[in-house]
């Protein structure tokens, strides 16, 4: 029988579902704030409204899901923060704007001092490596309702990011004939752990070591990259029509950015933690709709680009290359298989 995300507890049609009734309920408040106009409030990468002097505040949330529980197992919590602000600042940089501020939210059942410094460590690392500045944050101990054996949190973050309006990047410009350039991504990032441990700890330990792999449970814990510095730079020099962090959903976050078709055909090799993934019985559409399968940020661009983005990347020591072209026949394929 085949493992998919929603027997691992994650249904992502009903999460779907949910999202949109939360879409509805919150556009009712999108007209209390009389100084500010709402232009973008649910759906895309970011809520962004225009403040006065013409500039765009962008704003977004996230976490790291459930690899907090393979922190845990691992008693390793210094590179959990990057993954949080990877998560935010990966995000926010898909509309054009730059991150300027950030503050964490940190819930545990009880209080750990030592270990609250190694979380926060992470955080540094993550805000220094995409020069954004920390502001606050909040550590709530909760132990009604943070469970677990020994010492149990959960991470998250949020963003504020700021874009000219002539800046700004929503992919309403991507056209049939555009390249999209993939950055390879650093592993799993910090998505899909649900489906990762539901496959992988059946047969494995989080300390056996895999051939090709190593330690299962460092493979795990590889920190999200963090894409801000050569996204900004080639938003100043090159013609950018949409950018996309490969995230939740996997491929089909693409459709955030415009209707239209994406065809996927040349994806790098696929890191071998997910083959050993796939390994246990999950089908491929399934990886697509859920992993990055190596590719955590996507460049939607015209063709002439390619050359240019390519090299900025790796300036900045990440490799990418072509994955694909958009055509006119809407949704999103890997490899030829159908994902939306």
């Amino acid at each position: 029988m085949s493992l998919t995300y929603k027997k691992a507890g994650v249904d992502i049609s009903k999460i779907k579902q949910s999202q949109k009734a939360i879409g509805k309920l919150i556009s009712s408040t999108h007209k209390l704030q009389k100084k500010v106009k709402i232009s973008h409030g649910f759906g895309h990468y970011a809520g962004i409204i225009e403040i006065p002097g013409g500039k765009m505040l962008a704003t977004h949330t996230d976490g790291v899901g459930t690899k907090v529980v393979i922190a845990n197992m691992m008693r390793k919590y210094n590179t959990i923060g990057i993954d949080c602000v990877a998560m935010n600042v990966n995000d926010i940089i898909c509309i054009g704007a730059t991150p300027i501020s950030f503050v964490d939210y940190i819930a545990a059942n009880k209080n750990d001092v030592p270990i609250f410094k190694k979380i926060v460590e992470g955080l540094v690392t993550g805000a220094k490596k995409s020069a954004m500045p920390i502001v606050g944050g909040e550590t709530a101990i909760m132990p009604d309702v943070i469970e677990g054996k020994g010492f149990a949190f959960d991470l998250a973050g949020m963003v504020v990011g700021l874009v000219e309006k002539k800046d700004l990047i929503l992919g309403n410009k991507i056209k049939t004939g555009d390249i999209i350039i993939g950055a390879n991504s650093t592993g799993i990032h910090s998505n899909g752990y649900s489906l990762a441990r539901k496959a992988l700890l059946k047969k494995y330990s989080i300390k056996d070591k895999i051939k090709g792999v190593g330690m299962i449970g460092d493979e795990l814990l590889k920190p999200t990259e963090i894409y801000t510095s050569p996204v900004l730079e080639m938003i100043q020099k090159c013609k950018i029509n949409g950018l996309a962090h490969i995230t939740g959903g996997a491929f089909t976050k693409l459709l955030r950015l415009k209707n239209i078709g994406y065809q996927i055909d040349s994806l790098p090799k696929i890191p071998p933690i997910m083959s050993l993934i796939q390994e246990q019985g999950v089908k491929s559409e399934e990886m697509y709709k859920t992993f990055n399968m190596g590719v955590g940020f996507c460049v939607v661009a015209p063709k002439s680009e390619a050359t240019k983005i390519t090299s900025i990347f790796k300036k900045h020591k990440i490799s990418s290359q072509q994955i694909g072209q958009i055509v006119s026949k809407k949704g999103v394929s890997v490899n030829s298989t159908k994902i939306t």
